[in-house]
């Protein structure tokens, strides 16, 4: 009896003292295990007088099950100690204000494309797009720029492999050329998109946008081209009072030429940007030339037009006050975050 009294207390304390509920399992089978030591003197019975056997037993089977009371007793206390544990480490502030879902913005050559469409479209300008890989057709010979012409030293070109004269296209202009053979005069239409060239600086990438104008009709002139794009400028920069200039030029396309200037939006007396001169270059432009319209088969003794191309990042820079082309293209999300 003494011996049991004594088991019996060692497995209690030892199952109290424990806090891992795996070390507990194992504690159990010390006491009442296939081998335990309970386990036991309940084969030892047989070796009592067979007059002391049942009490014995009887006693055996109560501590037996005292024990299984205290172990289901410990594993309750182990198991509501580890739901406290749990529920601590997750504890969740329902007075935290919610973190939300990030929604993204509009890249800013994304919001001046939309900016420039919007502002011609207002005046009746058709939006129209074209493949980005052409033919040496449509991208050169249409525009009066034959082979071995010398502007084609200007566009340093990506020719294709492979192919028969196809080459990512260095301006979105021959988009006009396709708009011209599917379309009857009198026609307006812009075409924005991407372009290529072989170039890569702190103001050239291999890619940019352009946005490249048409507007042909028998009574369109070059006052007209003055008149549309001063009230461009002045309407995208939001300034009624910025001034514009136009200075004689050459492109192969157009004939007369010319490049359009507008007043420094960064200063008013010169600064890095301008050069210290006042001025800003934003775009090239001119009257259609005959050549060009006769490849389309547009009757040039009826029907005049001018044309003129943009850049896109040129514009976007100089709006957003950005001093690195190179900026808009890294991915850099502590810039971007800052259009949205």
């Amino acid at each position: 009896m003494t011996n049991l009294d004594d088991l019996l207390s060692q497995a209690i304390e030892s199952f109290n003292g424990i806090e891992d509920a795996v070390e507990l399992e194992q504690a159990k089978a010390r006491y009442l295990g296939r081998t335990g030591s309970l386990t036991e003197l309940l084969r030892g019975l047989g070796r009592l007088p067979p007059e002391e056997r049942p009490a014995m037993g009887s006693r055996i089977n109560q501590a037996k099950e005292v024990l299984e009371a205290a172990l289901n007793l410990r594993r309750d206390a182990i198991q509501k100690k580890n739901m406290e544990a749990q529920l601590i480490g997750e504890e969740l502030d329902v007075t935290l204000p919610g973190r939300g879902q990030g929604i993204g913005g509009l890249h800013p050559i994304t919001r001046t494309l939309e900016r420039i469409e919007s502002l011609f479209h207002s005046i009746g300008f058709t939006v129209a797009s074209g493949p980005e890989i052409e033919t040496d057709f449509y991208n050169f010979t249409a525009l009066n720029i034959p082979e071995h012409h010398p502007a084609r030293a200007m566009h340093d070109t990506f020719y294709i492999e492979g192919t028969t004269g196809h080459l990512l296209r260095t301006h979105t202009s021959p988009v006009q050329i396709r708009y011209m053979q599917n379309h009857e005069p009198p026609l307006k239409v812009i075409a924005p998109g991407r372009v290529y060239r072989r170039d890569s600086d702190l103001t050239h990438t291999p890619m940019f946008h352009q946005v490249e104008g048409l507007w042909i009709a028998e009574n369109a002139n070059f006052s007209a081209l003055k008149g549309v794009l001063s009230d461009f400028m002045q309407q995208f920069f939001e300034r009624d009072d910025l001034r514009v200039r136009f200075r004689a030029s050459f492109f192969p396309f157009t004939e007369p030429s010319a490049e359009m200037d507008i007043g420094c939006v960064m200063c008013s007396n010169g600064c890095r940007v301008c050069g210290y001169t006042g001025w800003l270059e934003v775009l090239g432009c001119g009257m259609v030339h005959p050549v060009v319209l006769k490849h389309v088969d547009i009757d040039s003794e009826k029907y005049i037009g001018f044309a003129f191309g943009l850049g896109v990042e040129r514009l976007a820079m100089l709006r957003y006050e950005v001093n690195d082309l190179r900026l808009f293209f890294e991915n850099d999300l502590r810039f971007l975050k800052q259009f949205n």
